[in-house]
C-alpha cells in the first residue's frame, strides 16, 4: 500500500504512522506543505494522510496551500481514495464535504478520553470494544458531522470526536500517531502556559503519562490495518 503524507508544519510530523508503515511494508510519499511543495498525483498514492497544524482552516491569505489542499482533497474523495484526517486533517475533510467548522467551546489539551459511538453501523468500530479509548488532543476547534457521515467518537467536551464517510474516508479530531519526541516538539512550538480551561494539561502531565503513548500506538496500528483490509 502507497501512502502519502501531507505535512503542515515541520513540528507534526506522521509520528508512529512512519515506523508503523515500515513495519507493515508500506511504501511512503510526503508533501511538505510549508515549503510549498507541489501535489502529487492522485494516481500516486493507495492512502493520503492530511496531518495536523496551528493554523485554522479558513486562513487561506496566509497559507494559500490551504486552497490547494482542500481542491487536493475533494478530488482524492470523488475518486474513491483511502483518507485520514489528523486534527486540521480532519477539519479540512469536514469542511471540504460541507460541514462546518468553527471554535470550540472550550480547548482540549492532553490526555482525554474518547467514547466509541455505538450507533454507527461500520465495522470499523468493532476493532476497538473497549468502552473509553486513550487519546492526545490538542486543538481550539471542532466540526459538524458532513451530510452522509456517521460520528465515530465523542469525548466530554467535544461532540464530533471523529467521523467516517463512506467507508474510505476517516477524520480524527484527535491525535494517536504522537510519540515523546512529537509531543515535546509541540509544546516547544506552543506556549501552553498561556492557555486555560478545564481540559487543559500542562507539558509536565503530558509528558509523564508514558503508557499512553504505547497504547496509542496500538490504537492507530488498528487503524492502519483497517485501511490495509480496504485496499
Amino acid at each position: 500500500m502507497r501512502i502519502h503524507f501531507l505535512q503542515h508544519v515541520p513540528y507534526e510530523s506522521p509520528g508512529t504512522l512512519l515506523s508503523l508503515a515500515k513495519e507493515h511494508r508500506n511504501t511512503l510519499g510526503f508533501t511538505h506543505l510549508y515549503r510549498m511543495e507541489e501535489l502529487p498525483s492522485t494516481e500516486d498514492f493507495d492512502l493520503l494522510i492530511s496531518l495536523g497544524g496551528p493554523m485554522n482552516i479558513y486562513e487561506e491569505e496566509k497559507y494559500p496551500f490551504l486552497t490547494q489542499e482542500k481542491d487536493f482533497i475533494r478530488k482524492a474523495i470523488a475518486e474513491g481514495k483511502m483518507i485520514l484526517g489528523i486534527c486540521l486533517g480532519a477539519q479540512l475533510i469536514a469542511d471540504v464535504l460541507g460541514a462546518e467548522v468553527y471554535p470550540n467551546s472550550q480547548q482540549e489539551i492532553g490526555w482525554f478520553s474518547l467514547s466509541p459511538d455505538r450507533n454507527t453501523d461500520s465495522d470499523f468500530l468493532d476493532l476497538f470494544p473497549e468502552e473509553k479509548l486513550t487519546a492526545f488532543h490538542w486543538h481550539g476547534y471542532t466540526f459538524d458531522l458532513p451530510n452522509g457521515s456517521q460520528r465515530l467518537f465523542s469525548s466530554e467536551t467535544t461532540l464530533n470526536q471523529g467521523f467516517m464517510f463512506g467507508n474510505k474516508v476517516l477524520a480524527f479530531q484527535f491525535h494517536w500517531e504522537v510519540t515523546q519526541k512529537s509531543v515535546k516538539q509541540l509544546v516547544e512550538n506552543n506556549n501552553i502556559k498561556n492557555k486555560e480551561g478545564n481540559f487543559v494539561q500542562q507539558s509536565e502531565e503530558i509528558l509523564a503519562a508514558q503508557q499512553n503513548f504505547s497504547t496509542v500506538r496500538n490504537l492507530m496500528e488498528k487503524t492502519l490495518l483497517y485501511f490495509k483490509k480496504q485496499f
